[in-house]
């Protein structure tokens, strides 16, 4: 049975930010600019490793050992190679090498880092497989409640209240408590309410690189072929 929330924004900020507040994550020269590359540096020199001379088994291992996406800066670092675009040419090559063989994967870009995920064609038997364990994860009304807060962030609680038509409060802190929602900071307007919005955690969970990939309302409303 879901616990009936009874406290002010206030209250709730200073619960929320205690409970769900992550701690920095140290980032590396090359994962804070995985994308740059230096001009004057070992990267451009005749030197610097190419795509050819990176170590494809374990790159492979490596993203098959996590459920996280890593970044090309981690993955060059653990490779010894300070050259991201090497690892990003050898995750082409890989790439290259699975549609080849017809395989049912291929890595792709989320959130930031790069992560093995089973190809689209296939989405429809997998929802079926696991099913079951997305329902025990998330609700529909934390479903509903989690689109309106990607969409709209970042959002009031009232304001989804407003678009649900009920109170959200314990939806939203179930939300915070799966990482998957974050205080996003104050309104500027009386009393300061607080904004929500989603997290890298969500970008994950749902396959996307940024939330700019979020399927837009126009294309939701395309009748299909």
């Amino acid at each position: 049975m879901l616990r009936m929330a009874n406290y002010d924004e206030a209250t709730e900020l200073d619960d929320l930010e205690q409970q769900d507040a992550e701690p920095p994550i140290e980032q590396s020269a090359d994962e804070e600019d995985t994308d740059t590359e230096p001009s004057d540096g070992p990267v451009d020199s005749e030197d610097a490793p190419t795509s050819a001379q990176v170590d494809l088994g374990l790159l492979e291992a490596m993203l098959l050992s996590t459920h996280h996406p890593l970044t090309a800066g981690r993955l060059g670092e653990v490779l010894g190679i300070h050259a991201t675009k090497a690892v990003r040419g050898a995750i082409k090559a890989l790439n290259q090498q699975y549609e080849e063989a017809g395989r049912s994967f291929r890595i792709e870009q989320v959130a930031g880092g790069y992560q093995i995920l089973t190809l689209p064609a296939f989405g429809e038997q997998l929802k079926k497989l696991h099913q079951k364990e997305a329902d025990a994860k998330l609700t529909k009304a934390a479903l509903e409640t989690l689109a309106i807060v990607a969409y709209k962030q970042p959002v009031l609680r009232a304001d989804v209240e407003a678009v649900r038509g009920c109170a959200c409060g314990e939806t939203i802190r179930s939300l915070m408590e799966k990482h998957l929602v974050k205080i996003a900071g104050r309104a500027e307007e009386p009393g300061r309410p607080i904004l929500y919005g989603t997290t890298k955690r969500f970008l994950e969970l749902f396959g996307l690189n940024s939330i700019k990939d979020l399927p837009q309302p126009e294309a939701l409303l395309q009748p299909r072929q």
